[in-house]
Formats: C-alpha cells, sequence, structure tokens
C-alpha cells in the first residue's frame, strides 16, 4: 500500500502557486487549513523544529526561546529516526499530496455551484505556510474566504493552532480579508457518510462477515489528558463522530475507541491502539477492522503506524484478519462533504474582517 502512494511534485504545483487568478475570477475563495509535512527528506528537521516550537501543542515548562532551542535538538534527533518512514513513502508526507489533490478536486466540486471560487492551502509547520496562502489570496484580489481545517474535530493543538497562526499572519499582513471559519465539522453528516463509506469497504474485505462480525477500532490521534481537563473538545467531538458513524452503519457488533501517536513521558488519552488490540486478542476476538477517524488522509500514522507497526502487533496477537478502512483522501464522497459544508458558508453573509 505504501509503494502505490504518490510523492509531491512542487513542480505541478508551481504554476498555480506563483501565477496569479485568471481574469475575471471571483473574488470569493476556500482556505484549507493542515498540519502539513515534509516535502522532502530534507525538510524533515525543520519541519520537527516548526512543530515542536509550537507551544500551543508542545507545551514544555520554559521560556519560548528555550524552547525553540530544546525543538532543535529533538528535530536533530528524531529527524533520522523517522526518515525512513518517509522514505518509504517517497521521499515526502503523503498528506502533503493528498491536500492539494483535495484543494484541486474541492475547486472542480465548487464551480457547481459557485462557480470561479479558488480553493487555496495553507499549512502549520512546512511550506505553503498559512501566512503564504494569505499572501496569494490578496495578491488574487479574494475579498471573503471560507476558512475550512482538514480537521473535522476541533482541539486547540490543531484547529486552534492554525487559526492562531491565520491570526498572527492577518496582523503581519494588515488585510482586510473576510473570514467565515468552520470551527469543526464532527458529525457534519455528509463526512459521517463519507467515513462510513470506508468502513463498508473494509468490511467488505473480511469473509462470513455476518457470521463472525470483527470488532471495529476507531483509532484518534492521542491528545495528552491536561488538554481536555482545561476544556479542550476534542475527545467529546471525536466520540461524536464514532457515535454518528455507529449509527450510519447501523452496526450491532463490538466497536471500540482507541489513540495513538503519543510522544513524550505526559499523560495521555487511552486506551493506546496497541492496548485496545491485547484488549481484543485476550478476549479471543481474532477479526478486527481499525478505522482511522481524525485523519482525512493517508500520512506516516495511516501508512506506517496503522499499516505496518500496529498490524504487526496484531498478528503477534493472533488476529487473523486485520483490515485498514482506507484513507479518504479524495474519495467523491467526502469531497462533496467538503463542498457542502464551503457552500454553506459561501452562501451567507456572516463574516469577520481579518
Amino acid at each position: 500500500m505504501i509503494n502505490e502512494i504518490p510523492t509531491f511534485d512542487i513542480e505541478t504545483w508551481a504554476p498555480r502557486l506563483r501565477d496569479g487568478a485568471p481574469e475575471g475570477a471571483d473574488d470569493r475563495a476556500v482556505l484549507l487549513l493542515n498540519m502539513g509535512g515534509p516535502d522532502r527528506i530534507e525538510s524533515i528537521r525543520p519541519f520537527l523544529e516548526n512543530l515542536f516550537s509550537d507551544r500551543q501543542i508542545i507545551r514544555f515548562p520554559m521560556p519560548a526561546w528555550s524552547q525553540m532551542l530544546l525543538a532543535r535538538l529533538i528535530a536533530k534527533t528524531r529527524a533520522p529516526k523517522v526518515a525512513p518512514g518517509y522514505a518509504m513513502m517517497g521521499g515526502c508526507s503523503p498528506q502533503l499530496t493528498y491536500t492539494f489533490r483535495q484543494a484541486e478536486a474541492l475547486e472542480d466540486e465548487l464551480q457547481e455551484e459557485t462557480r470561479g471560487v479558488r480553493v487555496y492551502v495553507g499549512m502549520r509547520y512546512w511550506h505553503p505556510f498559512v501566512e503564504e496562502a494569505i499572501r496569494m489570496m490578496a495578491r488574487d484580489g479574494i475579498k471573503r474566504a471560507v476558512v475550512l481545517p482538514l480537521y473535522p474535530q476541533f482541539s486547540g493543538a490543531t484547529t486552534g493552532s492554525s487559526l492562531a497562526a491565520l491570526e498572527a499572519a492577518r496582523e503581519r499582513l494588515d488585510t482586510k480579508m473576510e473570514l467565515d471559519i468552520v470551527r469543526s465539522w464532527e458529525a457534519f453528516p455528509p463526512y459521517v457518510a463519507a467515513l462510513a463509506e470506508t468502513v463498508r469497504e473494509a468490511l467488505a474485505q473480511i469473509p462470513s462477515v455476518e457470521a463472525s462480525p470483527p470488532v471495529i477500532l476507531f483509532s484518534a490521534h492521542s491528545l495528552p489528558v491536561r488538554f481536555i481537563d482545561e476544556g479542550d473538545p476534542y475527545l467529546e467531538h471525536v466520540e461524536r463522530t464514532v457515535a454518528a458513524v455507529v449509527a450510519e452503519l447501523e452496526w450491532k457488533g463490538d466497536w471500540r475507541l482507541a489513540f495513538q501517536s503519543r510522544t513524550g513521558p505526559v499523560r495521555w488519552l487511552t486506551p493506546s491502539t496497541p492496548a485496545a488490540l491485547e484488549a481484543i486478542a485476550r478476549e479471543g476476538k481474532r477479526r478486527v477492522v481499525v478505522v482511522p477517524v481524525s485523519f482525512v488522509s493517508d500520512h506516516i500514522e495511516t501508512l506506517e503506524e496503522l499499516d505496518v507497526q500496529y498490524r504487526d502487533v496484531a498478528s503477534a496477537l493472533g488476529v487473523t484478519d486485520y483490515v485498514r478502512a482506507p484513507g479518504l483522501n479524495v474519495r467523491p464522497r467526502f469531497i462533496r462533504a467538503l463542498a457542502a459544508l464551503a457552500t454553506e458558508k459561501l452562501v451567507t453573509t456572516d463574516a469577520v474582517s481579518v
């Protein structure tokens, strides 16, 4: 599966990023926000430096300047460890490729309802940064934009951090562009339907599923518990998504929620995905469908963590059927869901001037 992931070719997108809007283009736009990822092996270290320097997601008990120094040290140590994973995926983050493809597909889809609306991409930790996207939009004469974070569930560590970067860019650029912000869409019916579609496809790969139904294991990116204790709605939003998908599927079998991708010596949301697999195996259950619930595109945490590391864990535990639901990526039903979210805002008049 990893070998099927296309690499990111900046030359494909350079004319779009460099050239201005065509004559007569709409002055409205959609801005997709995402985490971003390294576009080549050499970008891994600076990408990680940016990530670990973000005090909204990594809260080291030290001044900002000290955290930047520590972030450089962590990135220097960690980059060689994660480089092989990126090398297996073509030398860059598949999320980068898929986000641009989602933007292109969304722009095409929007032509049916709002002809001429352009879609831009702003990343949090690597190019094109949010500020670069705002600069391009201002250059193209955009007066109003829908801001659509590609995080269905809100967390201050993801959407909150990206919106903070957006606000900082606003202050530096002094733009008067109006923005409609979609803060979360964890139970938006078209999104739920798209995610349920991926689960059905995974279930179809397991023989005799009705006679011997598997456990559906929803795997969300973990978050330090202190975020939840401070009022972050992420856990509640993830639970809403899972409940909505289970209802959409009309699933009567066993299902569970677990969390992956924890790092550092703090207390994280539990159970971890490996711990959930261990519990399932202890109960004598040998069939599992894993659903990446907080990710809208494939990247290292699905292709390497879920597809390789956790598959090996499951195999060692005696799980005979381990199927991972495919990523949403650019599947038509998901792109239509994004278009519906954007169109809801594009046809309203509520906006904030930034």
